[in-house]
């Protein structure tokens, strides 16, 4: 029985007055990893801020992680995003603090308080993206990829049910998005749903997964060509 995580049906979604996308029918299940591809303009980003609450679904039906976001209201939108992990391509990391720091900070935000636990937890998701020696450390003296680790590392501090990775490899060279992607694939081996935009084609050839392509104001499944 499948067990969607993510549903639209019938969806259309607009950036202000314009309509990027209409009748969007996606549907992606627990322990899923699919990719997001399409040419800049597409609407890949417009997709993705939809499920986040970044823009209102106004049109067609909507539910992620058990909120829809069609009557998604503004004072809910952090209590969804509590729900899932969002891998950005500019790590979004701060700067001015350690790496055990930012992700202590995440926790706080998200409403953590007993210190052993937070302690606890910022040492097994560095431990899962083989970055555990790295946490006195500032993002300044780690490498583009080993940013990523850490980006991805503080997406699963809340045990998310999904991982929104957006663009997750667009500033590393191969040799480190193919490090990366590995780092990714573990995490939804070990169960996470992973729903991931991409420009990178040469690491859907080398992962293929479900992949969703957003072209000529709609989105639809790519079938891939077994060799």
């Amino acid at each position: 029985m499948s067990n969607p995580i993510l549903k639209l049906k019938d969806a259309s979604i607009f950036q202000g007055e314009s309509l990027v996308l209409s009748n969007v029918n996606v549907e992606i299940n627990k322990g899923d990893f699919v990719y997001l591809i399409g040419k800049t303009g597409t609407g890949k980003s417009s997709f993705m801020k939809t499920l986040y609450g970044d823009l209102p679904l106004t049109e067609g039906e909507g539910h992620i992680v058990d909120y829809d976001l069609h009557t998604l209201k503004e004072k809910d939108i952090p209590f969804l995003r509590r729900k899932f992990g969002v891998v950005f391509q500019d790590f979004k990391l701060l700067i001015d603090r350690t790496i055990n720091d930012n992700l202590m900070f995440v926790l706080k935000a998200t409403g953590w308080k007993d210190k052993a636990k937070m302690k606890t937890r910022v040492e097994d998701v560095l431990t899962k993206v083989d970055m555990k020696t790295t946490g006195f450390k500032y993002p300044h003296e780690l490498s583009g990829g080993e940013q990523q680790r850490i980006a991805i590392a503080r997406a699963l501090l809340n045990d998310p049910e999904l991982i929104l990775a957006d663009e997750p490899t667009g500033n590393l060279d191969p040799q480190t998005s193919v490090e990366v992607m590995e780092v990714l694939q573990d995490i939804n081996k070990n169960g996470n749903t992973i729903l991931m935009a991409t420009h990178d084609y040469a690491l859907l050839l080398k992962y293929p997964s479900k992949t969703l392509k957003c072209d000529e104001n709609t989105v639809y499944e790519v079938v891939q060509r077994k060799e």
